[in-house]
């Protein structure tokens, strides 16, 4: 026989879970005044005619950032808040008094920030929020790219794959999808530009757009050796310490190699913020057809990355 179920509320065990615990942190150090302020303007004010009220605004964002730290879709987020006490608690929802938003209210709030590019402002109010808070960007740029796989079936409605997504070949295995380019500070590890393109486009034709214009040196792996002219366009005071080509055919410049490995020591950190992104924020593949809203998505998820890496030092102070 089973026997009887305690009442919710008066279990006598508990535990903090790990995404009880970060959503506690999250819940400290996002700044969610200046957030609220970017899209506040384009919030609807009051209810189409016959409609329900809009959602109070600062409760949409967080819906849509449990979306991006999470990895869930439109459904899927509705029934994680139905499912989850420490998400609702995050959003503020008490289900003895109001239903969580559904997946078209959710839907909607996200083409509303796609709509009107918000990824990129809010990156740079996170970026702004750090600075005030000691952070700040320095004089030395890291650029990478990393490739963000996309659905290769041609089962669906049009029959074909995505049109803005293409093929590209790394090492001896195709992938199809999109290039995400990122430049990072070479200090914080903080994320300042984003770009995204088709796969098969190469990494260095982003360089020059991934510069903030202050930079001293720019970091970067092979693929953008020989761009000194790019470097100048996008940062003209900058000093190109890109890795360079060692090896032609069987011979190996070793103080080239040595050169680019103590580079590279500089260099590693951008792996760092791709691990956030694409392992702790699950952005290995695209949700979305078409690049702009990818594009997006992937602004969005480098602003929190950014309070993510951050996340202790915030926490301290």
């Amino acid at each position: 026989m089973m026997k009887q179920q305690t009442l919710t509320g008066f279990e006598r065990y508990g535990k903090t879970t790990r995404r009880a615990q970060f959503l506690a942190d999250m819940q400290l150090i996002v700044p969610w005044a200046q957030l609220t302020a970017v899209v506040e303007p384009f919030y609807p004010k009051i209810s189409e005619a016959g409609g329900r009220p809009p959602l109070p605004l600062e409760r949409m964002l967080r819906v849509y950032f449990l979306q991006l730290w999470f990895n869930l879709s439109d459904p899927a987020v509705e029934e994680a808040l139905y499912d989850s006490v420490s998400m609702r608690n995050f959003v503020g929802i008490d289900l003895g008094l109001e239903g969580a938003p559904d997946e078209t209210t959710v839907c909607k709030f996200r083409h509303l920030l796609e709509k009107h590019k918000l990824g990129k402002k809010l990156l740079v109010s996170v970026n702004e929020h750090l600075r005030r808070s000691g952070i700040k960007i320095s004089t030395g740029t890291i650029v990478d790219a990393t490739i963000i796989g996309a659905p290769s079936s041609t089962k669906n409605k049009e029959g074909k794959r995505d049109p803005e997504m293409h093929q590209t070949a790394k090492g001896k295995q195709y992938y199809f999808g999109m290039k995400a380019h990122i430049g990072v500070d070479s200090r914080t590890k903080l994320v300042h530009t984003v770009l995204a393109s088709a796969a098969n486009v190469a990494d260095c034709h982003a360089l020059q757009y991934l510069l903030h214009g202050k930079e001293r040196r720019v970091w970067g792996d092979q693929a953008y050796r020989g761009q000194r002219a790019a470097i100048r366009a996008g940062a003209p005071h900058a000093k190109d310490f890109t890795n360079q080509r060692y090896r032609w055919g069987k011979r190996i410049d070793e103080s080239v190699k040595a050169t680019n490995r103590r580079k590279s020591s500089v260099r590693a950190k951008v792996e760092h913020v791709f691990g956030v992104i694409k392992r702790v924020f699950g952005f290995q593949k695209v949700c979305y057809r078409g690049l702009a809203k990818n594009l997006h998505r992937l602004e969005a998820t480098a602003a929190l990355a950014n309070l993510f890496l951050m996340r202790r030092r915030l926490l301290n102070a």
